[in-house]
C-alpha cells in the first residue's frame, strides 16, 4: 500500500512500485503454457507478453527518453519510441523466467535513472520535453491498464482475482 501522507515523489514512485508489485502477483504461480495463454479469441494478448510489453515500456520511458540512452529492444524486432504497441510478442524459445528477469532488470535501471533526476529534469519526446513526473504519472496509468488486462487473463486461468 502507498503511503497515505508523502510527498510527490514517494507518492509517485510508490504507486509506480505498487503497479509493478501487482503484476508481479498476476503471474505468480502460473505454468509456463498458463502464462502463454491468450486472454480470448481474436486478442492474442498473454501474461507473458503483457511482461515482455512492459519491460519494454520501462526500457523505453526510463532509458530512451529520460536519459537520452541509445538501446535495442528487449527481445528484438524494431522499436519506434512514439508506438504504445512494442514488446508483446515474445519468440517461442524465450521462457517465462526470460521475461521476467528481463523485465527485473529493468525495473531496477529505472529505478537507478529516477533516482538521479530530479521530479522536474525533462527527457526528449515527441520533439518536445517531458518530465520525470509526468513519465511517473504516465508508467502509473500504463500499469494500471495492463494490470486489468492481466487480472481478466488471471481470473479466466484460474478464477483468481484480486491484488
Amino acid at each position: 500500500m502507498p503511503p497515505l501522507t508523502a510527498d510527490d515523489r514517494a507518492t509517485l514512485e510508490s504507486w509506480l512500485d505498487f503497479q509493478r508489485a501487482t503484476l508481479a502477483v498476476k503471474c505468480a504461480g502460473l505454468t509456463e503454457a498458463q502464462l502463454r495463454d491468450e486472454a480470448v479469441a481474436p486478442s492474442p494478448l498473454t501474461l507473458l507478453g503483457l511482461t515482455a510489453h512492459l519491460a519494454e515500456v520501462e526500457r523505453n520511458w526510463f532509458r530512451r527518453v529520460l536519459t537520452g540512452e541509445r538501446v535495442s529492444t528487449i527481445f528484438g524486432g524494431d522499436h519506434d519510441p512514439e508506438s504504445p504497441d512494442g514488446g508483446f510478442d515474445v519468440p517461442d524459445e524465450v521462457s517465462f523466467t526470460t521475461v521476467r528477469e528481463a523485465w527485473e532488470a529493468e525495473v531496477a535501471r529505472a529505478r537507478e535513472n529516477c533516482a538521479a533526476h530530479a521530479l522536474d529534469d525533462t527527457g526528449s519526446f515527441g520533439g518536445g520535453a517531458v518530465s520525470l513526473r509526468w513519465i511517473l504519472v504516465h508508467m502509473i496509468g500504463e500499469y494500471a491498464r495492463h494490470n486489468g488486462h492481466a487480472d481478466l487473463i488471471r481470473e479466466r486461468i484460474d478464477g483468481v482475482t484480486g491484488v
